[in-house]
């Protein structure tokens, strides 16, 4: 797709950069993109010119991130990534699933930055702030593409994903277990029809997210499970996570752990409204739950993280703690 003047800003002639996209949102809205395209899906994406691939990431287990959108048309009403938005000018609600930016010249940029003498080759977590397989990834194909760059350039990698599509890559994942590394995680938080409809409206069924990482097992890729967020009072309870456990131990995967939601400013003030719409019985316990701020009462999360653990060790996935153990495996 060829560049295209930018509405706000005459003298650009290649895409906007992500200040840029905010400037302009912050003058006119969202109709200051006129540029974005609308799609079947009622998503309007538009392209946008990065300076950086890789971001550096501060207080997580990994040093290196990289997302070829923003946004995320699944819409996952959970989505911590949703706090990021506010850079941006958008809000967290609808603008998070509705209007996807396309970083057209990461994967240039990205061979720029592994290419470097500095580089060292550290691993790079692809997915943390969008899912790299939204559906749009069929169309841009921004992800494969960053994949290879990764593989080419010996650069380990791990990808968290909830779509399927993650299986037309499998290929680029042979070629990186061969060199590298690459691990695949499926977020799978709950196989709950129920659950599934209600909190991740854009995503693929969750059995057919298993079915997907079970295909990347038999190819001999490293992938494993994360149920990942369980959110409180919607998809905690024993019996949903038994049969969630249990599911992912019939399609003869690892379950790599599980986390109870945290809601960080920014996403906390679009999830409370939703569950006033959605499950209104919910709301008083969760403001208790979260009175601290971000993070569940400490107690309530170690009681969930013990069902699953529980449930794990039934279904053969874990072993059983030992005596002088006292923490879950997750």
């Amino acid at each position: 797709m060829a560049s295209r003047q930018f509405s706000l800003f005459p003298d650009v002639s290649r895409e906007p950069t992500l200040r840029e996209v905010a400037e302009a949102v912050r003058q006119a809205g969202i109709e200051g993109l006129p540029d974005a395209v609308a799609r079947a899906d009622r998503a309007r994406y538009q392209d946008v010119h990065v300076r950086s691939a890789l971001t550096e990431a501060k207080g997580m287990p990994f040093r290196w991130a990289l997302n070829p959108y923003r946004g995320c048309t699944h819409a996952c009403e959970y989505c911590y990534a949703r706090k990021y938005q506010r850079h941006l000018e958008l809000g967290a609600g609808d603008d998070f699933s509705s209007v996807i930016l396309v970083k057209r010249n990461l994967v240039q940029v990205l061979k720029k930055e592994v290419s470097r003498a500095s580089w060292t080759h550290e691993g790079v977590a692809v997915g943390t702030a969008t899912d790299p397989y939204q559906p749009i990834e069929g169309h841009y194909e921004l992800t494969r593409a960053a994949l290879d760059v990764l593989v080419e350039s010996d650069t380990p990698f791990s990808i968290v994903t909830k779509g399927p599509m993650v299986i037309r890559d499998r290929d680029v994942l042979t070629r990186a277990r061969l060199r590298a590394g690459g691990k695949v995680f499926m977020s799978v938080p709950s196989v709950d029809d129920g659950v599934w409809t209600a909190l991740e409206p854009g995503t693929a069924p969750p059995l057919q997210r298993l079915r997907a990482a079970r295909a990347l097992a038999d190819a001999g890729i490293e992938v494993s499970v994360i149920m990942m967020p369980l959110v409180p009072g919607i998809s905690t309870s024993p019996a949903i996570i038994e049969r969630t456990v249990q599911a992912i131990a019939d399609h003869g995967l690892k379950l790599a752990g599980s986390c109870v939601a945290r809601f960080a400013p920014g996403v906390r003030e679009y999830f409370f409204p939703f569950l006033e719409d959605a499950f209104p019985g919910l709301v008083d316990g969760y403001h208790r739950l979260y009175a601290g701020g971000t993070n569940p009462e400490t107690g309530y999360a170690k009681a969930v993280k013990g069902v699953v653990h529980n449930a794990a060790v039934r279904a053969g996935l874990w072993p059983a703690r030992t005596a002088d153990s006292d923490s879950a495996k997750d």
